[in-house]
């Protein structure tokens, strides 16, 4: 029984704390976001796509867009916008320097970033942080991939799911996608995406890890006492 224990609260803090990475792997691009080639001063406004998001295409509905906007927030436009550290106009960037928001306006179907690279042989799950208000659309090779909230941080939450095995070791495409929402109150800044190794546990199997944990701490102090 205390061999069990062990092993559940080890798989516990290894989802929790210690995801193996494979990023190094992948020949995905500017995956923090923070590649952008503007220069010192640059000020609120349109800025392009190569020297913002490196690596990305940018669509505003089937629209490529060659323009998207740095530090200046859509008040109900459909737009995709660099974020700074500073912006003083939205929310800032989650980690380092930049983050991207996506904000589904009533101007498109809908707002993403896309990025076609070779997905990481030993790929499991992906995961991201973000600040999310509304519904988003995560897909990998044009499959769905369902995303749940794995924790939090204190300005971000973390995302994780699991990747088709099928799709380990292909060139595919990786799309974020923001649909279009009243008022432009669906957004997602996004941030730190990684791809891992290590596969995100179902629901069930998460609660059983996290009740063993708890379980293991309890038994330890019943035998203190």
């Amino acid at each position: 029984m205390k061999t069990a224990l062990k092993i559940l609260a080890t798989l516990s803090a290894s989802v929790l704390f210690g995801v193996v990475s494979v990023s190094a792997q992948s020949t995905f691009q500017n995956l923090n976001f923070e590649s952008a080639n503007l220069p010192n001063g640059t000020q609120p406004g349109s800025v392009s796509v190569a020297n913002a998001l490196p690596g990305w295409s940018v669509f505003y509905g089937t629209s490529q867009q060659s323009q998207i906007f740095y530090d200046d927030v859509s008040l109900g436009a459909s737009q995709v916008t660099l974020v700074s550290a500073n912006d003083p106009f939205g929310p800032n960037a989650i980690e380092g320097n930049f983050s991207v928001l996506l904000q589904g306006g009533s101007t498109a179907t809908d707002v993403s970033i896309r990025q076609s690279s070779l997905v990481p042989v030993l790929t499991e799950s992906i995961l991201f942080k973000a600040q999310a208000e509304g519904p988003m659309t995560l897909s990998l090779g044009g499959q769905n991939i369902a995303f749940a909230p794995l924790s939090t941080g204190a300005n971000y939450t973390l995302y994780g799911g699991n990747i088709p095995s099928a799709l380990a070791g292909q060139v595919e495409q990786l799309e974020f996608s923001v649909p279009e929402g009243p008022g432009g109150n669906n957004a997602w800044n996004i941030d730190s995406i990684v791809f891992s190794a290590t596969p995100v546990p179902e629901p069930a199997t998460w609660t059983l890890l996290l009740y063993g944990a708890g379980l293991f701490g309890v038994m330890r102090q019943f035998r203190k006492r």
